[in-house]
């Protein structure tokens, strides 16, 4: 719970000044509160645990144990902004459910822009009383309407709305969207893909094809699904959670 209206936080980076610019910025923004700033990342893990802070600000590249590794091992509860030189690494902060990822270096609105961010999220993520009526109550929590992928070298946004369908091929996915005459290919694994987009509004329908249901065109006797221009079929291992949805629509 957000004590006083602020959020408690914690700096990781293994270079000094970015730690130091890092505790400036958090030093003018009222809603912050500093529990400690580390640049050794096995000492900051050792202090998580023991403070619980509810906002990591983390870089990435560092020696030992880097950022990834240790966003992992973080105790329920704490989120992450990434601090990093590596744009590279901005998909990845997706998969550990990071608030956002602040490129350097960092300009103090980006760093509010990110702060705020967090403050609805922990805002929203607060339970409601049980006497507030839906009329009164706050709107429920922001959710991600889009990730990047990676694409010929370069990192490329794409809205969950544009997407069709998913199509896995090994260790590479294809993203068909509306009005892209070519599918984008990305280095990723299904679960991965899976993981990251919205249940409410995507199902793996079989192995190798994940799809977005309000994009379904017909569904015929055979349980094939007629999406963009594919017809993709529904197979047993997905059939009961398939049939489940469509009886509720």
């Amino acid at each position: 719970m957000i004590m006083n209206n602020k959020i408690t936080c914690i700096v990781v980076d293994d270079e000094p000044l970015a730690v130091r610019l890092l505790e400036s910025f958090v030093a003018k923004t009222p809603s912050l509160e500093l529990l400690g700033a580390f640049t050794d990342s096995v000492e900051a893990i050792n202090a998580i645990r023991e403070q619980h802070p509810q906002l990591l600000f983390l870089d990435i590249q560092m020696p030992d144990l880097n950022g990834m590794e240790l966003a992992h091992m973080l105790p329920e509860g704490t989120k992450i902004i990434f601090t990093t030189a590596f744009k590279e690494y901005a998909f990845e902060s997706y998969e550990v459910s990071a608030i956002d990822f602040l490129l350097k270096p960092i300009r103090y609105n980006k760093f509010i822009a990110a702060v705020e961010k967090a403050q609805e999220w922990f805002v929203h993520s607060q339970p409601q009383p049980a006497n507030i009526s839906p009329l009164t109550s706050h709107p429920s929590p922001l959710t991600k309407t889009s990730m990047f992928i990676r694409v010929d070298g370069e990192l490329r946004q794409i809205s969950f709305d544009h997407i069709l369908y998913v199509e896995g091929m090994k260790d590479y996915v294809r993203f068909h969207l509306e009005n892209e005459r070519l599918p984008l290919t990305t280095h990723m694994t299904m679960k991965t893909v899976e993981d990251a987009l919205p249940t409410d509004a995507f199902m793996r329908i079989n192995r190798s094809y994940i799809v977005r249901l309000d994009k379904i065109r017909t569904v015929d006797r055979n349980l094939c699904v007629y999406i963009g221009e594919e017809i993709i079929r529904v197979t047993d291992a997905y059939r009961e959670a398939f049939e489940r949805y469509v009886q509720t629509v």
